[in-house]
């Protein structure tokens, strides 16, 4: 079964996590942009950073897109969360602010 169809910037931090890309999934931030992981939020490049250093591209997740909505500037993806972390199903909201994300919210 094809993934579903995404809009640019959630394909490309898709793919970024995929490949163990640090430096794009950052990039594609606002420079306010922030991640919200089950209510922890961490503002800025260099929380991101920790975080996704720790638990998510540190550690090897994998992200397999079985559905998407779109409402508005946020697109939620849901996904098999593969990797050496959380195994499992889990919800990723994206919103989006013109060519960056401002955030990323990750939900069951």
């Amino acid at each position: 079964m094809a993934e579903p169809r995404l809009p640019a910037l959630v394909r490309q931090a898709v793919d970024a996590t995929n490949s163990g890309d640090l430096d794009t999934f950052l990039d594609l931030f606002a420079p306010d942009g922030a991640v919200d992981d089950w209510g922890r939020v961490f503002t800025g490049p260099d929380a991101i950073r920790a975080w996704t250093d720790a638990e998510f591209i540190g550690k090897q997740v994998t992200l397999t897109v079985t559905g998407s909505r779109t409402d508005g500037d946020t697109t939620t993806i849901r996904t098999q969360v593969g990797g050496n972390g959380f195994n499992g199903p889990s919800d990723f909201a994206f919103t989006l602010d013109g060519d960056r994300i401002s955030l990323m919210r990750i939900t069951g």
